[in-house]
Order: C-alpha cells, then sequence, then structure tokens
C-alpha cells in the first residue's frame, strides 16, 4: 500500500469502486471480519453515536453495535447495504458517501471507515467526516491485509492481485481538519478452506474488474498453488494470517 494510498484518479477511483455496487451477498459470505481489539482501540470511551463509512455489507458495523454504540452506516451501494439491514438491523442504513453522507453537523463521537479510504477522495471526505463529528470526535481508519511475511500467503497475495505489503511507516492521508493521527496492528488468522480462497479471489476488485479470460487464469493459478504446489486437498481447512491496520485521529 503506497504512502497515503493508491494514488488513483477520480474517475479512476469511480470505475473501480463500482465493481462492488452488486454482489452484496457474496461479499457477505467470503470476506473476513475484523478482530474485536482494532474496534476496541479507535472508539473513544464515552462514545456513543457511531458512523460507519463505507459500511459496505456491515462487517465492521458488527463489531460497532457489539460495543452497545448508536450506529449509522452509510454506503453508495443499497446492494450492500440490503445485505447490512438484514444481519444487523438495529444500525440505520443511509445511501451516500464519505465526501457527501447527507447527514447532520455535530451529530456522530467516532466515523469508521474500514477497507474504504481508497476509494474516497481523502480530502473531501475529512472535510465531510469532520463536519458530522462533535468536537473532539475520532476519524478511524481500518484495513485487513494479507500478512504477507509469510511465504505462502506472498505468493497467493500476487494470484490474488491483492499483495499490499505492510510498511510500517504508512500513514493515511487525512485531511487538516484533524490531528494526532496514530497506528495501530493486530495480527490474527481467519480459519478458510481452499474453496473459500478461490471465493475470495472473486470478491477483489481486480478480479470483479477483470475480462473473463482474467478471471479464469486467476481462478488457474489459484487451484494449481493450494491443490498441486501446496499439496491441499479440495476445501482443506486453513488459518490464512491477516494484518489488520488501524488509525485513529482526533477532530481539530
Amino acid at each position: 500500500m503506497a504512502r497515503g494510498g493508491p494514488r488513483l484518479d477520480h474517475g479512476r477511483r469511480r470505475e473501480l469502486g463500482q465493481s462492488f455496487q452488486d454482489g452484496g451477498k457474496h461479499y457477505q459470505r467470503v470476506r473476513p471480519g475484523y478482530p474485536a481489539e482494532s474496534a476496541q482501540w479507535l472508539v473513544p470511551r464515552g462514545a456513543r453515536d457511531a458512523l460507519d463509512v463505507g459500511a459496505g455489507t456491515g462487517k465492521f458495523t458488527a463489531l460497532l453495535l457489539d460495543m452497545g454504540l448508536s450506529v449509522t452506516a452509510v454506503d453508495p451501494s443499497a446492494d450492500m447495504l440490503e445485505q447490512l439491514a438484514e444481519h444487523y438491523p438495529a444500525a440505520a442504513a443511509v445511501l451516500g458517501t464519505a465526501e457527501a453522507t447527507g447527514l447532520p453537523d455535530s451529530a456522530f463521537d467516532v466515523a469508521t471507515v474500514a477497507q474504504a479510504w481508497h476509494w474516497c477522495d481523502a480530502l473531501r471526505a475529512s472535510t465531510e467526516l469532520a463536519r458530522v463529528l462533535r468536537p473532539q470526535g475520532t476519524l478511524g481508519l481500518v484495513w485487513n491485509q494479507l500478512d504477507t511475511s509469510v511465504p505462502w500467503v506472498h505468493r497467493l497475495s500476487r494470484i490474488m492481485h491483492a499483495g499490499d505489503v505492510y510498511k510500517p511507516d504508512f500513514r493515511p492521508l487525512v485531511g487538516p481538519e484533524f490531528e494526532g493521527l496514530e497506528g495501530h496492528v493486530v495480527h490474527w488468522q481467519d480459519p478458510v478452506t481452499t474453496g473459500g480462497l478461490m471465493e475470495l479471489a472473486k470478491s477483489r476488485s481486480y478480479y470483479l474488474h477483470a475480462g473473463e479470460a482474467t478471471r479464469a487464469k486467476v481462478l488457474a493459478n489459484l487451484d494449481w498453488y493450494l491443490h498441486e504446489h501446496l499439496g491441499h486437498g479440495p476445501d482443506k481447512d486453513l488459518q490464512l494470517p491477516y494484518l489488520t491496520l488501524a488509525w485513529r485521529a482526533v477532530r481539530a
């Protein structure tokens, strides 16, 4: 992951982000959740109202609800929000973006963006989220990332085109409305089968945006790597190593 996130122009960011407009059921089924430790670290003490932006199907929303927060979940995809509403009906689901939530001023104690900040215009989104946060409110940014320090996972990530490499000096770009940016890392493992890894590859933006020939190549390479090269049987149970990278900053 490059410093500040991938350098995408607005058109390319919108084009790739559109890949997630549909397929909510698949995304909910195959994408990992997040460790509770990450949410507990970034949510400020005494917080009551949380905004989860780019919430998708509610993978991070679930942790905020588990902490007893009143949660509003925003996403530009009606398909994703349909899954969120089905699985986490306690959250208010709202169509919107990080740059234009349509929500009232100073309404939230914390605003989280999990696995989505790289799709946002960081400066415009910072301005908008600072607007909806209360004074001294917290912005929390979260990414799950395959732990590519593990050799077999490094090669897997290259085949899946999910090859972000953790750099300890990486800091996401946030606007001047926020200060005191600090980071936190959790190492954990997600139980998954080899079949589940094939499905996980299908949920990546690279695969979703690719043509049929590229998709077939990705799946064939994964099948060879998992079942022939590594020698796993069909639907072998694996522990997939992850890093969850979190950052928090306070509204200035």
